[in-house]
């Protein structure tokens, strides 16, 4: 076990390498810079000046040394973007908002849509199944942005029942919640009920299950302990890569409801070209979506101890 953490982190390590060098050659081939301003343009001493001060005056490979030996103790550097603050000091001022909401929608939408795809799964081809049916089709087909628009519409303009915005003065108020979590969440939800019907549907085919139930076992016990356990696999394996979208943001949602997160952010340092911050945010994006497929295959031998990590 041991053993296959550490290979699979020095193969982390390795993703980080290619996914920066990927990162830094595109931002470099990009027309423009983080100091060519438009309505007021610098002259040539003071850009050459500004340049030579962060060092974007020598050659790339010679940029990429310095940040990356720089970044593997913990120093990502100053924000061009805002020269007064290091880019640690931003992403942990914007970065636990993500967090928050995506901690929310993640308990929200894979717990309340495993817990339908099982009630559909157990209850097919009844009411219950078509609802669920429905539902996961329907989270799975509109984006994000359009069931923001549809919600804002009609409990914001129309009922006046919600705030818009999740901003800092409506953090604390649990109504402002539900449009973000809902406009974030209906994707997996449909995803993880879907998935989870599917999964169960198939192990409750199965001979173990037909000899379950002939010893007269109950229903919840055939499905508690035999069905769920050996669906879980496929499910876990299939629900993991989602969690990683969810904690690092969505610019549509969090720009919606005016929430100051990481997603929005990414994509304003991308057009500012903030070199330091869109590096520093690729590692951490890199290093979630790592970890968490890493933590689903310990959870796979954790549930079914058959399965052996070579």
């Amino acid at each position: 076990m041991v053993a296959y953490i550490l290979s699979r982190l020095a193969r982390l390590f390795f993703v980080f390498i290619v996914v920066t060098m990927v990162a830094f050659l595109l931002m470099h081939n990009v027309p423009g810079g983080p100091f060519d301003e438009i309505n007021m343009p610098l002259d040539a001493a003071s850009k050459a000046r500004i340049l030579a001060k962060f060092g974007l005056d020598q050659p790339l490979h010679v940029q990429y040394y310095k940040y990356m030996s720089r970044a593997l103790q913990g120093d990502f550097g100053i924000s061009y973007a805002n020269p007064g603050q290091t880019v640690g000091q931003v992403i942990g001022s914007v970065w636990p908002k993500s967090l928050q909401l995506g901690g929310v929608t993640v308990i929200v939408a894979i717990g309340l849509g495993m817990f339908m795809g099982i009630l559909a799964g157990v209850r097919q081809n009844t009411w219950i199944d078509r609802v669920v049916t429905f539902v996961a089709a329907l989270g799975m087909t509109v984006p994000n942005f359009i069931i923001s628009i549809w919600m804002i519409l009609i409990f914001v303009v129309k009922l006046h029942w919600l705030p818009i915005a999740l901003d800092s003065s409506h953090w604390n108020d649990p109504k402002a919640w539900i449009m973000p979590v809902v406009a974030l969440g209906l994707g997996p939800l449909g995803f993880a009920s879907r998935f989870t019907r599917g999964s169960l549907t198939d192990v409750m085919t199965s001979d173990y299950i037909r000899t379950a139930r002939a010893k007269g076992l109950s229903e919840v016990m055939v499905v508690w302990r035999h069905a769920l356990k050996n669906a879980l696999i496929p499910i876990i394996t299939a629900l993991g890569p989602m969690i990683p979208n969810l904690m690092t943001g969505t610019i549509f949602v969090e720009t919606m409801f005016r929430v100051n997160g990481i997603g929005k952010f990414f994509v304003t340092s991308i057009t500012s070209r903030d070199y330091p911050m869109v590096l520093a945010l690729m590692l951490i994006i890199a290093s979630v979506w790592g970890l968490v497929y890493l933590l689903t295959d310990l959870l796979s031998t954790v549930i079914d101890p058959r399965i052996k990590l070579d």
